[in-house]
């Protein structure tokens, strides 16, 4: 882990904090490629992931991060807004989950609302390379959109179009017409709310593009998309030890319980820190981590959302 301070505080937007960490000298911090994220430490253990958002380095001095504040979040964007500068923070070295395929012919970007965080990095991480590529930025209105100003004034802003919508689906723009047919070489990288994210992912397949062409990064699960909960029993092959996980608890919670305590950040089915293979059983899978292949192996599942569809599951634990 690092320790790092906050160096600087810029509201990009209502509800939107910009965040520059570095260490306390000032010195070098490890590099990172466009897509990655931070893993920040907060209050009574809360662990939340941030993407990075600006030019990758070799030695960067600093890191950047942008913050929506969410009404109704479980307290990491609540926790962060209230951040000043030179309070310290646990935060771990950069990894990156959402990384740009560098073989690519020609690259789309598109993001909604505060999913503009990773796609800012890639955009600057293309331009370097001097890549082929497109950025779409979707957002509420002018007031609430971050970030305008800066990629206006960014070299590749011919590339840049913002579209507003005014919550007028109305005034939302074809994402078929927008994406188009796609190139064998071509790739997709979409960051956003899950409604924004799932229509972008619909049009992209409806005009053929492929799902090895299609990259996307959640930053919360859908509560509405979880289903019914219900009791179960998991066993535990390497002992032998069987538990109940009630219908209102998951699998991680009542692990610890036990104290077996499994690796675990974003607790949403996000990040994939708590894989844990599945020996018998199928699980239901309710993360947006493993792909649609992965799925149906049901040979893996995340434990700190998914659930079983049966009535037991036993773990390689």
């Amino acid at each position: 882990m690092l320790d790092l301070i906050v160096t600087a505080v810029q509201r990009e937007a209502p509800t939107i904090l910009a965040f520059d960490l570095a260490r306390a000298d000032g010195g070098p911090l490890p590099s990172f490629s466009a897509g990655a994220h931070l893993e920040i430490t907060l209050g009574d253990g809360l662990v939340r992931h941030y993407s990075l958002c600006t030019a990758p380095e070799p030695a960067p001095t600093r890191y950047r991060i942008a913050v929506l504040l969410v009404a109704d979040s479980r307290g990491g964007s609540q926790a962060m807004h209230e951040l000043e500068v030179g309070d310290r923070l646990q935060v771990s070295e950069p990894r990156n989950l959402f990384a740009l395929v560098p073989t690519a012919r020609r690259t789309q970007l598109l993001a909604g609302g505060i999913g503009i965080t990773p796609i800012l990095a890639m955009a600057e991480q293309l331009h370097q390379q001097g890549a082929r590529f497109s950025l779409r930025y979707l957002v509420r209105d002018r007031e609430h959109a971050a970030f305008i100003p800066w990629l206006k004034a960014r070299p590749y802003a011919d590339q840049v179009r913002v579209h507003f919508d005014q919550h007028d689906p109305a005034l939302r723009p074809n994402f078929q017409h927008l994406l188009g047919p796609a190139a064998p070489d071509d790739h997709l990288y979409v960051c956003g709310p899950a409604g924004f994210m799932a229509a972008v992912v619909d049009a992209a397949q409806a005009q053929g593009w492929q799902p090895g062409q299609i990259h996307r990064e959640y930053f919360a699960a859908d509560p509405a998309a979880q289903g019914e909960q219900r009791p179960f029993e998991v066993e535990l092959a390497r002992s032998g030890r069987r538990v109940e996980v009630p219908a209102e608890r998951s699998v991680v919670e009542v692990l610890a319980d036990l104290g077996i305590v499994l690796p675990v950040s974003c607790g949403q089915g996000l990040c994939g820190t708590c894989l844990t293979p599945v020996l018998a059983g199928e699980p239901e899978h309710r993360d947006l981590f493993l792909s649609e292949a992965e799925h149906a192996a049901n040979d893996r599942f995340t434990p700190c959302c998914s659930r079983a569809k049966g009535e037991r599951l036993v773990l390689d634990l």
